[in-house]
C-alpha cells in the first residue's frame, strides 16, 4: 500500500447512502467520523447526567449503586476511545489535506477502514448496556469495572460482556492506530512544495504529534488487552495477583493512558493556535516556540505515566524521577498559554463563536493546569489520589480543553463542511451554558475532594450534599448548552444562509482550506463530489 500520487484521475461512485457507506473521500470520511463522535458523544454524556443525578442524594435512592458502577466505567470508556479521539481525526480528515494543499489523504482505503471500525466498536464496548434493550440476552449485563479495568476485578469477572468491551476497545484501537498512521504519512509524503516544514499550520503539526503519539502508544495497550483476553479465557497468568499482575497492567495502560491525554489535549491546542490569532487580529505569537513546545510536550508525554501510580509502592528513586518529568511537562503546556495570551495582547478581538470556544478552552486550561501541577508532587497525590478532586482536575481538563478546543474548531470550519453558516445566537448559548457549566460542575468537586471525598462511590456523608448538588445544577445546565448545540448544527446543515469563500473575512490571515473551492454542487450539497481514485 503506498501513498496516492498527487493529480491521479478520479472516478465516479455511487451517490446517496450507498456513496455515503463506500466512500474513500476524505471530507465525507470525516464528517462520518464527526458524526459518530457526536452520537458517541451525546450517549457518554447521558451517562455522565444519570452519575451527577444519582449523586443528589447522599445515599443511593435516585440511581442504584450498581447502576453508579456501570455508568461511570461506560461513560469514561466512552468519551476517551469512542468520542474525543475519533473527533479529532475527523476534523483531520477535513482539514488537513487542504491545509498542506493534498488533494486526498495517503491511504484512503485504509482510511474509510478506520472510520467503519467504530460503529461496531461502540456495539461491543456497551453490548451490556445495549442487552438490556434485547430480548432473551440476559446472560450479558453493563460492565462495572471501572474505565480503567484494573484486575482481579476484570480477570474475575463472570460477565461475557467484559470480553466483548476488551474486544471492541481494540478494534477502536486498531483503527485509530489506522487513521494516525494515515496523518503521518499524509503531512509527510503529500504536502504541496511550498509548504515546507517551517510554514506548515499549527493545527496540523499538533495532529502530527498527536498521530504519532497514538502510533505508539495504542499498540501497547492492544497488547494489555489481548493478554487480560487470554486471561480470562485461555488460564494465562498475565496478570495474576501473586505475580504482581495488577501492577504490569496499571504499567502498560498508563503507559498508554497519559500520551492518550495528549493525542486529545494538542488538536485542541493546535485548534487553539490556529484559530485565536484570527480573531485576535494579529500573527500568533513566538510560532516557533509553541511547534517546539508541541514537541516537547510529544516527548515528555512517554516518560509520566506512573505518576498515576504513586500509591502503588513504588520505588521512592522511580518516583522521584516521575515526579521531575510530570512537573516538566508543565513547562512547553505554559509557554503555549503564555503565547495566547500575549497573541490577544493589544490585538482587534472578535467575538465570534469560535474564538469564544477558544477564550474559554484558555481560562479552564489554566485553572485544569494549575490543580494538575499539584498532583505531581508525590505527598500531595498520596493524600488527594482518588479523591474527588482528580476529578474535578481532569475534566477541566479534558472538557474545558479538549472539548471546548473541538467546539471551536466545528463553528470555525461549519461553513467548510456545510457550505452554510450556524445560527450566532444558539452558538452564544451554546457557549455560556457549557463554560458556566464547567465552572459550576467541577470547581466544587475540587473543593471536596481537598477535604477528602472518595470518588467513584455512589454513596457520600451528607456533609456533602450540597457541594454535590450545586455540581449537579452544573452539569444540567452543560447538558442544556449541548442540546443547544445539537440545535443549532442540524438546523444550520439544513436551512443556515449559503455561504462561501472567506467567510470570517481573514484577509491575508486566510489559509489553504479557505482558498480552496467551497462552492456547492449541481445539487446543491457542498460536500457531494467524486471520490479520490485509488491506486
Amino acid at each position: 500500500m503506498s501513498p496516492r500520487p498527487h493529480g491521479s484521475p478520479r472516478r465516479l461512485v455511487p451517490t446517496g447512502l450507498v456513496g455515503w457507506l463506500t466512500t474513500v473521500d476524505h471530507r465525507r470520511v470525516g464528517i462520518l467520523y464527526l458524526v459518530f463522535a457526536s452520537v458517541a458523544g451525546l450517549w457518554g454524556a447521558v451517562d455522565a447526567m444519570v452519575i451527577r443525578t444519582a449523586l443528589l442524594t447522599p445515599q443511593a435512592t435516585l440511581v442504584e449503586a450498581a447502576t453508579y458502577d456501570e455508568l461511570f466505567t461506560t461513560h469514561g470508556l466512552t468519551m476517551v476511545f469512542l468520542f474525543a479521539t475519533p473527533g479529532f481525526f475527523g476534523l483531520a480528515n477535513v482539514v488537513v489535506p487542504p491545509l498542506i494543499g493534498a488533494d486526498e489523504m495517503a491511504f484512503p482505503r485504509a482510511n474509510a477502514t478506520a472510520v467503519w471500525l467504530l460503529p461496531p466498536s461502540i456495539l461491543l464496548v456497551r453490548a451490556g448496556t445495549v442487552a438490556l434493550a434485547l430480548p432473551g440476552v440476559e446472560s450479558l449485563a453493563p460492565v462495572a469495572l471501572g474505565w480503567t479495568l484494573y484486575p482481579p476485578l476484570s480477570t474475575q469477572s463472570t460477565n461475557p460482556a467484559v470480553d466483548l468491551t476488551l474486544l471492541g476497545l481494540h478494534l477502536s484501537g486498531v483503527g485509530t492506530i489506522l487513521a494516525s498512521i494515515n496523518v503521518v504519512v499524509t503531512v509527510i509524503t503529500e504536502r504541496a512544495p511550498a509548504v515546507t516544514w517551517d510554514r506548515l499550520d499549527l493545527f496540523t503539526w499538533s495532529m502530527l504529534v498527536a498521530a504519532g503519539l497514538a502510533m505508539f502508544a495504542f499498540p501497547i495497550l492492544g497488547s494489555a488487552l489481548l493478554m487480560l483476553l487470554l486471561d480470562r479465557n485461555v488460564g494465562t497468568t498475565y496478570f495474576a495477583v501473586d505475580g504482581g499482575g495488577p501492577m504490569l497492567w496499571q504499567h502498560l495502560f498508563w503507559f498508554w493512558g497519559h500520551p492518550e491525554v495528549y493525542v486529545l489535549a494538542l488538536p485542541a491546542m493546535g485548534v487553539i493556535s490556529h484559530v485565536l490569532p484570527k480573531f485576535a487580529g494579529r500573527e500568533l505569537f513566538g510560532r516557533n516556540s509553541v511547534v517546539y513546545s508541541t514537541l516537547a510536550v510529544g516527548t515528555l508525554s512517554f516518560g509520566v505515566w506512573a505518576h498515576h501510580m504513586f500509591t502503588t509502592g513504588l520505588d521512592p528513586r522511580l518516583k522521584a524521577s516521575f515526579m521531575a518529568v510530570t512537573l516538566a511537562i508543565g513547562v512547553p503546556s505554559a509557554v503555549k498559554t503564555f503565547n495566547w495570551i500575549a497573541t490577544l495582547w493589544n490585538g482587534s478581538i472578535r467575538l465570534t463563536a469560535p474564538m469564544l470556544f477558544c477564550l474559554g478552552a484558555v481560562a479552564t486550561f489554566v485553572l485544569g493546569g494549575v490543580t494538575g501541577v499539584f498532583l505531581a508532587s508525590i505527598p500531595i497525590d498520596i493524600v488527594l489520589h482518588d479523591t474527588f478532586y482528580v476529578v474535578g482536575h481532569f475534566h477541566l481538563m479534558l472538557v474545558g480543553l479538549t472539548v471546548f478546543g473541538a467546539f471551536a474548531a466545528v463553528y470555525y470550519w461549519f461553513p467548510l463542511l456545510t457550505g452554510r453558516l450556524y445560527d450566532p445566537f444558539l452558538a452564544r448559548l451554546h457557549f455560556w451554558c457549557s463554560v458556566t457549566g464547567v465552572l459550576v460542575t467541577f470547581l466544587p468537586l475540587l473543593l471536596i475532594g481537598l477535604d477528602g471525598l472518595p470518588r467513584r462511590t455512589a454513596t457520600y456523608p451528607a456533609t456533602f450534599a450540597t457541594a454535590q448538588r450545586v455540581s449537579t445544577v452544573g452539569a444540567y445546565l452543560l447538558g442544556a448548552g449541548q442540546l443547544a448545540w445539537l440545535v443549532n448544527v442540524a438546523w444550520s446543515a439544513l436551512a443556515g444562509p449559503r455561504v462561501s469563500g472567506d467567510v470570517w473575512d481573514l484577509g491575508e490571515a486566510r489559509t489553504r482550506e479557505w482558498i480552496a473551492d467551497t462552492a456547492a454542487s449541481d445539487d446543491g450539497d457542498p460536500i457531494a463530489r467524486q471520490d479520490s481514485d485509488l491506486d
